[in-house]
Parts: structure tokens; sequence; C-alpha cells
């Protein structure tokens, strides 16, 4: 109810703690940045069920889908070319290409589960550059500026790895928590 209702929410994945909103909600897609103060040219990405929701927003040839089908669920955000499916706002401005992940967390996919339908995420970053890892220290630091924590215990305090899937090989973007030799790289 409260993300559909315009909520942000910060809830637990398999590398960090990570804020979320509904798809289709361009005040709370708004909401989220101001938190993590980004502006619009900083990537957000898909929290995806699996594979099939993954490729309903971004064009996956075969090359690509084995690789995701080697890599998730897990700690790693791809960049993919999206479909019409994502709405213009959220794609890259001049790239045309989304973040997607599948998170290798029982909450996290839970709640997708029960929503049907993908998230809109980015990892719980402060504008000072500070990763907030459990509930406690993200309720003492920012609880007046989202609508629901959901408390899964402390998380990593490493973002996902994210690679880019959109030119002829693999190009790693952002060391994090996951591995890119699974990427080949």
């Amino acid at each position: 109810q409260i993300l559909h209702g315009g909520g942000v929410v910060a809830l637990p994945t398999d590398s960090s703690y990570a804020l979320v909103c509904h798809l289709d909600d361009k005040a709370a897609v708004e909401k989220l940045r101001r938190i993590r103060g980004i502006d619009e040219k900083q990537h957000l990405a898909l929290l995806c069920r699996d594979l099939s929701e993954i490729a309903e927003y971004a064009r996956v040839d075969n090359k690509q889908f084995r690789l995701l089908k080697a890599t998730t669920p897990g700690p790693f955000t791809v960049i993919l070319e999206a479909t019409r499916a994502v709405p213009r706002r959220l794609s890259h401005p001049s790239r045309k290409t989304i973040g997607l992940r599948v998170p290798e967390n029982a909450i996290a996919l839970a709640l997708l589960e029960e929503l049907g339908q993908p998230l809109i995420s980015t990892t719980l970053i402060l504008p000072d550059g500070e990763m907030l890892n459990d509930a406690d220290t993200i309720r003492d630091r920012i609880e007046k500026q989202l609508d629901l924590i959901i408390d899964g215990g402390a998380c990593s305090l490493e973002p996902t790895t994210v690679i880019d899937l959109t030119g002829a090989e693999p190009e790693l973007i952002r060391h994090g928590r996951g591995d890119p030799a699974l990427f080949g790289l």
C-alpha cells in the first residue's frame, strides 16, 4: 500500500540497503532522487523478480541472456538497452539504456513477488557519500524522509557491481560486491 501510494522504502538487498519506489510514480522517483542527492543523469535501476521480467524492460540478445542466467540473482546491476515498457524519464536520456538487477535476498524478492512488478531502486548512499547498512542507522539518519524501513538486519557496505552490456564486450562501470570475472572481466 505504501509503494502504491507513492512511498519511498528502504529495504535490504544482497549487497546493501536500497531505496525503492513504484515504477510509475514520477513524484516518488523525484523524492528518491532528492534523498540520494542525484539528478536525472544518474542511472536508476529496475529491481526485478527474474530474467523474464528483465526481458520485458530491456532488449536481451543470446550472449547477454547467457551472462544474465549465470549471474542472477546476485549482486550485479547490468546496463542494457531499454524497451518501450520503460518510462522515458527512467532510461538514460541520451543512450536509452536502463540498469536492471535481480537481488538474491528473500525480503526483496518476496516484496517484488507480492507487487507483481519491478521497483525503481538505487543504492542507499547519502549525498555525502555515506552508505547506510542497517535499519537502526537508516532510522537515525533519514527516517523522516522515508515512508517505510524494512529491517532485514545488517547488509554489506558494498554496492552492486555495475556491468554495461550494451557494447560488443561487457564493460565494468563500478566494482562492488559481485565478482566481475563472471562477466569475463
